[in-house]
């Protein structure tokens, strides 16, 4: 071990240099990237302010109650708008000023955490949706307490109706570190653009994937390893450069269910009150109360 002589500066300025050239971000200012460990603590406030008691602290009783959401509120504020503030100078290429604050970015910031902020309740009330949603759609859920504490659906939920309201209000970047977490912690891997109509409901959950331009009715269920995913990805022009935002997921109207293995794949309609089989390959549209089998091939057949 004497004989190794390693010097830590020189390898330091090499990995230094190697950064600046290849990193992709064109984040250029002096505010800090986007903090994981941030957004994290961000998300457990948050689920101990959506679901009092069952996350975070245990011992909130209806005296407390006000003052713990209260208190975890005005910590999440500061916090948050800090973080959008980050995930918008990570992109952000507008004017500079003084100590290289992007003044656009610290003003947008503010007005979107408070925008955000301003729609917890009406995310509360879908979670509350999603709750009875799970209760009533598995008859081994014993209460709604249980869905909450236990079911990784409700986990995936609440990150993904958060991350959905900060996908909407434009925040960048952000939103996408939210859904990552869930699916990390879940295997339910939701894009924080899809859209899911109350009363969601996704059983087991394990390996499901919900794309970005997704729309879900209401009162839908979910098995394990569903993929409402994309059927091609078509480039931009003449270049080799995938199209952006184009509309390439499934819609799937209200009362479907969609059962374990199932693959969805393009922009096509699940007709309201249909049942689509396990194991099942899906590329067109399939209408109203229609089941769909697997066999040889799907075949439809009307209920």
């Amino acid at each position: 071990m004497k004989d190794i002589n390693l010097n830590i500066s020189d390898i330091a300025n090499i990995l230094t240099e190697q950064s600046r050239q290849e990193a992709w971000s064109s984040h250029h200012c002096d505010i800090p990237m986007p903090s994981i460990r941030v957004l994290s603590e961000i998300m457990i406030s948050l689920r101990a302010v959506l679901f009092p008691g069952y996350f975070g602290l245990s011992k909130v009783t209806t005296k407390n109650m006000n003052y713990h959401i209260a208190a975890k509120l005005d910590s999440i504020t500061s916090s948050l708008c800090e973080q959008i503030m980050c995930g918008h100078c990570f992109d952000c290429s507008g004017d500079k000023s003084g100590d290289s604050i992007c003044i656009n970015c610290e003003k947008n910031a503010k007005e979107l955490c408070l925008q955000f902020m301003r729609r917890l309740p009406e995310i509360r009330r879908l979670l509350s949706t999603d709750v009875e949603a799970a209760f009533d759609g598995d008859p081994a859920a014993k209460t709604h307490g249980e869905t909450v504490f236990c079911y990784p659906s409700l986990k995936a939920l609440i990150n993904h109706r958060v991350a959905h309201e900060l996908y909407n209000l434009g925040v960048q970047i952000i939103p996408r570190i939210i859904a990552e977490m869930a699916h990390s912690e879940t295997g339910i891997d939701i894009h924080p653009g899809a859209t899911l109509g109350e009363r969601f409901f996704i059983d087991h959950g394990t390996g499901t994937v919900i794309g970005e331009t997704c729309i879900v009715g209401r009162n839908v269920r979910l098995y394990q390893g569903v993929t409402l995913g994309a059927k091609s990805f078509p480039k931009e022009g003449s270049s080799e450069q995938l199209a952006k935002g184009l509309a390439r997921h499934p819609i799937v109207e209200d009362n479907v269910i969609i059962y374990a293995g199932a693959t969805i794949l393009g922009r096509v309609t699940i007709g309201e009150g249909s049942v689509i089989g396990g194991n099942t390959w899906v590329t067109t549209d399939i209408p109203k109360k229609s089941s769909v089998f697997h066999k040889d091939q799907p075949i439809i057949k009307s209920v």
